[in-house]
């Protein structure tokens, strides 16, 4: 970077240098030195000598397609011209209109494009999460001997955890910056789920699993608003609306790598019955490798200049956006071109000052006592003036959006594969056997038995030996001088039965599968207790494909709002998303069979990932720096409380009816989409 400084004329006179426009000349009063070239001779690039005015020539000069730098000056004399025709502008539209101007000028090349990978990954880290509780439950709950309550806790835990995430790291980003908070909340994220990997307990499972949620959910708030800010007007739509695509490979990457792993349950090790690290858990491990991946990536990457200016560090932001312009030109083949920025105009906030009065007085602990309690109260006050006037209305209409959105999504995406788990079930249910009055004598049974139901039998002098009984239920039924060796058993039962003189040896037949049994002279010996015994693989492969074709259908409504998010507008397309997917909800009313629920559930799935991205670009676009990761936190945690409830209402309702989550699904979009309809048009508006 030293070799530019000679190509430079970084002012920094007496006083606040950066406090006044126009000194240096340029554009509409701004601090830009004249257009590329002129450069004073003596600091002419060795990659222009040699070549004179006419190999430089624009191409296009005789189609009469106007220069792009043309383009760009016609657009900034327009603005300026609005600035003059209204009242007097404030500090922080000036500042918004220049810095505008000054992305413009860096151009959207290399830089953006690296920061884009690395935030991506963030992003699909986050995809990711949302998956990994449920696809290694099915296999944790064996090792960690975990209840239905228990289970239940463990799915909650995720979008709550997300949720506070949100909220804290949302708040924190516009007062202590989006990389700082970043690269915090994911190690916090990388740390813990390394941790829940091992954890052979369910409390420190769950508690491990918590924090880690509470990391990674700070990603989407400060990611999308840290990209925009490096995003000049034209591209800003667009460029987020491509970003949100990462989010799909992580759910795709979760799928992929849980549908090769987990199944795998003799993957991993075990030290006696202390210590257990089978499958699932290297699942987990492998989960976490997008957070790391954006983690290291992040350690090269610059702070947000446009945080910087709002809090009056102009050195920094100077920096960052030459590294900017010069990073991009290089890469086009156009070292020549010049950062001709000379001044930056930011406001000095009352936060500045507090933090430089503090650090003079008192000792390092009472210092950090107290800022870190005038940060809450920043972060409080910031969030209380999403409700002031001026962004009241802003507020309501996003909340209600993000809550209806996000309330039918989650939703129908717990219903479907529980609605195809409850039709495996049923027809499993209409392949029971089912035997009557049976009586069976001296008979060895060395075959496996399973989907039985055996009423009023009686066995006599019988042998099971080296079975496994998966699905099988004795009612009412007497066992006499029988012998049980080496059972393996799920989901079996003895009920109301009457047991006599019978030895149990080494089977996992233990009291709670015999309900209201009579034991007379019965014997256990060898007994095998514990959730490891249960080795019948319950990860059904259609499970994962169903979560794999759900995170692909995004594909098309990615690439649809990305190309037309500029040309049809950010409200169109989600409101008209929204509305079209509550037509597609009533179509649910055919879902007969599990192929049907997959064409569904991709069909929404596409259709939804368009509102989503015009979600997530109109609420980056409606707030000011100062408030923007502030309110895409709070919006964010309140999707994750819409997930909870959506979630857990339509789960409660699968066997029962299908009407009340369609109506449900249905009503919530059309409030939805009726209310985006409302919202102002973003598309040519400069981020404040």
């Amino acid at each position: 970077m030293a070799d530019h400084y000679q190509n430079n004329t970084y002012h920094q006179g007496g006083g606040d240098s950066y406090g006044t426009y126009g000194e240096g000349g340029g554009h509409d009063g701004y601090g830009y030195q004249a257009d590329y070239p002129p450069q004073e001779e003596d600091a002419a690039s060795d990659v222009t000598e040699g070549h004179d005015e006419e190999d430089q020539m624009y191409e296009g000069e005789y189609q009469g397609i106007p220069h792009p730098d043309e383009v760009k000056a016609a657009q900034r004399a327009a603005r300026a011209k609005s600035r003059e025709g209204g009242s007097a502008a404030s500090e922080l539209e000036e500042l918004s209109e220049q810095y505008e101007d000054i992305m413009e000028d860096c151009g959207h090349g290399r830089f953006q494009w690296t920061l884009f990978i690395v935030l991506g990954l963030a992003l699909m880290a986050d995809g990711v999460e949302c998956y990994v509780v449920a696809f290694a439950l099915p296999s944790a709950e064996k090792d960690l001997c975990l209840s239905n309550a228990e289970k239940g806790m463990l799915g909650l835990v995720v979008f709550l955890s997300m949720m506070v995430g949100a909220f804290l790291w949302g708040g924190l980003a516009d007062k202590v910056g989006r990389r700082r908070c970043l690269i915090l909340a994911l190690a916090i994220n990388c740390i813990f789920a390394f941790l829940s990997s091992f954890a052979q307990g369910y409390g420190f499972f769950l508690f491990f699993r918590l924090l880690s949620g509470i990391g990674i959910g700070g990603t989407v708030p400060i990611v999308y608003s840290y990209f925009s800010e490096f995003l000049q007007m034209d591209k800003r739509g667009e460029h987020l609306s491509w970003l949100c695509m990462f989010w799909m490979i992580g759910g795709i990457y979760a799928s992929f790598t849980a549908w090769g792993i987990i199944p795998r349950y003799g993957w991993g090790f075990s030290m006696g019955s202390e210590l257990q690290f089978h499958s699932w858990r290297v699942f987990v491990l492998i989960a976490a490798l997008p957070a790391i991946a954006s983690l290291v990536g992040l350690t090269f990457m610059p702070e947000s200049p446009r945080f910087l200016l709002e809090h009056a560090k102009h050195d920094e932001a100077w920096m960052i956006l030459k590294q900017v312009h010069d990073t991009n030109w290089r890469a086009k083949g156009q070292p020549e071109k010049v950062f001709t920025v000379t001044h930056i105009k930011a406001p000095k906030t009352a936060e500045d000052e507090f933090i430089e009065i503090q650090s003079a007085t008192g000792t390092a602990v009472q210092r950090w006592a107290v800022r870190s309690l005038t940060l809450c109260k920043l972060v409080l006050r910031n969030i209380a003036s999403l409700l002031s006037a001026e962004l009241r209305f802003a507020t309501l209409f996003m909340a209600v959006i993000w809550f209806c959105m996000a309330f039918s999504y989650y939703g129908l995406s717990v219903w479907f594969p529980d609605m195809i788990k409850h039709l495996q079930y049923e027809e499993y249910e209409a392949k029971v056997k089912t035997f009557h009055r049976e009586r069976v004598e001296n008979f060895h049974f060395n075959f496996s038995l399973e989907n039985q139901v055996h009423r009023d039998g009686e066995y006599i002098r019988d042998r099971f030996v080296g079975i496994e009984m998966r699905s099988v239920k004795f009612q009412d039924s007497l066992f006499e001088d029988c012998h049980f060796e080496d059972i393996r058993s799920t989901n079996t039962v003895f009920e109301n039965c009457t047991i006599r003189s019978t030895l149990f040896y080494n089977t996992d037949l233990w009291d709670e599968k015999f309900i209201d049994c009579r034991m007379e002279n019965t014997t256990f010996e060898h007994n095998k207790h514990g959730c490891h015994l249960d080795t019948v693989e319950e990860n059904d492969v259609l499970i994962y494909l169903v979560s794999f074709l759900g995170s692909l259908a995004v594909l098309p409504g990615n690439i649809i709002s990305a190309l037309f998010v500029e040309k049809i507008g950010r409200v169109k397309i989600i409101g008209g998303s929204m509305l079209i997917s509550a037509g597609c909800s009533f179509f649910l009313f055919l879902s007969f069979s599990q192929s049907a629920i997959i064409a569904l559930q991709c069909m929404f799935c596409a259709v939804s990932a368009a509102a989503w991205n015009g979600i997530e670009v109109v609420t980056v676009e409606l707030y000011p720096t100062s408030k923007r990761a502030t309110a895409f936190g709070v919006l964010n945690a309140l999707c994750k409380l819409a997930a909870i409830l959506g979630s857990s209402i339509f789960a409660s309702f699968v066997g029962i009816t299908k009407a009340i989550p369609i109506l449900l699904s249905f009503a919530a979009l059309v409030c939805g989409g009726l209310v985006a309809l409302k919202l102002p048009d973003t598309r040519q508006k400069i981020l404040q």
